[in-house]
């Protein structure tokens, strides 16, 4: 009896030494700081890879993390109303014509990108896919091609841009619209990433993304020449010749985007639940041996150091980011 005794008091007390290890371990969970990051699909590995690196040196700061076309993200924010601490977009003017000056109060350019057309080595007529063929092969019947929702997504718009100054470059007329004519609105998704799974799953042959997108999935590309693929700034003036509507703020309504080089914007949201701790996280996001390493490493081209377009933008950014931050119009 005594023997039986003892056992059950031993298990009782093992039974409250778990439980205040689990609340404790709990509380101390509970405790961290929270920022959340509203950001382009294209990022969610870096990011991925710089929340892991970061959350080891700050665990007391819990990087959580919402993916999705950068319009959409944006709309978030100005139309939901949603808490948030740091948006990052593809499309760095998307920070500035949708969230300043009512959400944010300055935009840093941090990664530039370039369009490339992804396939696998199970797509349609892929030992034939080349600079000189990918045009025939992407109108050709029964070849499913796709890119991301224009209204939503940066890579959405400018994979139309880059149809229509490859009719240019390659003196082909008509080709933008003989190809979307052979593009279901089916093969139109929220947001590029999704594209992937399909090319992975053989749901689609061809998919328009940036070209760090399709290293870090390990998928085969087409490289297309700088007057087509939107990663050269010096050729802005040939990019705003590509033209796309896209929805506007209003129901209905509807707005030009002009074509440009392709480069990335992050902004701390004024409201921002947890400021300080998200000024840590842009610090080491911004820092040419972190983050910025980071996006390098994953094929993507960071802008080292990254900018701001005028010094009014530059005085009005934290002290700790200006080091990480110089003025280029």
């Amino acid at each position: 009896m005594r023997a039986g005794r003892i056992r059950v008091v031993s298990i009782s007390l093992g039974l409250l030494i778990l439980s205040i290890f689990l609340w404790s371990s709990q509380a101390v969970a509970g405790s961290r700081v929270e920022v959340i990051i509203f950001h382009a699909g294209s990022l969610s590995v870096p990011l991925a890879a710089m929340e892991k690196a970061f959350e080891a040196v700050h665990p007391d700061i819990d990087i959580l993390r919402e993916s999705g076309g950068s319009r959409k993200c944006a709309r978030k924010i100005s139309d939901l109303h949603k808490s948030c601490d740091i948006m990052a977009s593809a499309d760095f003017s998307v920070i500035d014509r949708m969230l300043i000056p009512e959400y944010a109060s300055w935009n840093i350019r941090f990664a530039t990108n370039q369009m490339v057309l992804c396939y696998t080595g199970s797509s349609a007529f892929a030992k034939e896919i080349g600079p000189e063929t990918w045009t025939d092969i992407l109108g050709r019947q029964g070849v499913a091609w796709g890119h991301s929702d224009p209204n939503l997504d940066p890579c959405g718009y400018r994979a139309l841009m880059v149809l229509q100054l490859a009719e240019k470059a390659l003196q082909q007329p008509g080709l933008y619209d003989r190809l979307l004519v052979n593009r279901p609105l089916a093969n139109i998704r929220p947001k590029a990433v999704e594209l992937v799974a399909m090319l992975e799953n053989g749901v689609m042959d061809y998919a328009w993304e940036y070209r760090s997108v399709a290293v870090q999935h390990q998928l085969k590309f087409l490289s297309l020449p700088q007057e087509i693929n939107l990663s050269s700034y010096a050729l802005e003036s040939l990019y705003k010749e590509a033209r796309v509507a896209v929805s506007g703020k209003q129901p209905g309504e509807k707005i030009m985007l002009q074509g440009k080089s392709i480069t990335y914007g992050v902004t701390l949201i004024d409201k921002a639940p947890n400021r300080e701790a998200a000024i840590m996280f842009l610090n080491y996001m911004l820092d040419p041996e972190g983050g910025l390493q980071v996006l390098a490493e994953m094929g993507q081209p960071p802008i080292v150091p990254a900018r701001v377009a005028d010094q009014k933008a530059f005085s009005g950014l934290p002290t700790l980011l200006q080091k990480r931050v110089t003025v280029v119009k």
